[in-house]
């Protein structure tokens, strides 16, 4: 089991790799010390430039928007975002998350600022996170025990699949997603 991790986990880290390209300022080849840890927090900056300008993107009247009944609407995945950054973030590092509560209909202005507050957060609690506690195991989703490499990839793979549902949300109401705009020169 725990070979078919490290196995996964490479492949993961390979395919990040591939799509973000070389990045701090790393030669191509080059071994990295910390390849999940480096990895993903190579993509905070990113994913929090984009999803921050998504939230700040949907109009405040569109923060109850949802594309069906069954769906979460926009500020749900706002929120949920801000809870999953704190959680996850919390948990790699060891570091208590911030108490600091949000509801999907608290309105726009609390909700960005709570998703702002959350990648603060991210930042502050990976900076000294690295790979040496990959295989330790935490208590994860319900309690269940996890390695920690998987709540660096539950952290990575979520921003992907939030940033696409925020795209979407603003498609549907006629807005360009920031990854899909002009950039301003």
């Amino acid at each position: 089991m725990k070979s078919k991790l490290w196995i996964v986990a490479g492949l993961l880290v390979g395919t990040a790799l591939s799509f973000a390209g070389v990045s701090r300022g790393q030669a191509q080849g080059e071994v990295v010390a910390n390849p999940v840890s480096a990895t993903v927090k190579g993509q905070l900056a990113r994913y929090e430039k984009n999803m921050v300008a998504a939230a700040e993107l949907m109009p405040a009247e569109k923060y109850g928007f949802k594309p069906t009944p069954e769906m979460s609407t926009f500020g749900h995945v706002v929120m949920h975002i801000m809870q999953s950054n704190n959680n996850l973030c919390s948990k790699i590092s060891g570091t208590a998350a911030p108490d600091f509560k949000l509801e999907e209909v608290d309105g726009k202005d609390k909700l960005v600022l709570g998703l702002k507050r959350s990648f603060e957060f991210c930042t502050t609690a990976l900076a000294n996170a690295d790979d040496s506690k990959l295989g330790e195991q935490i208590p994860l989703f319900g309690g269940k025990m996890m390695p920690r490499a998987v709540a660096w990839i539950a952290l990575s793979d979520g921003w992907n699949d939030h940033y696409g549902q925020q795209a979407i949300y603003l498609r549907l109401n006629g807005i360009l997603p920031p990854t899909a705009q002009a950039e301003k020169k």
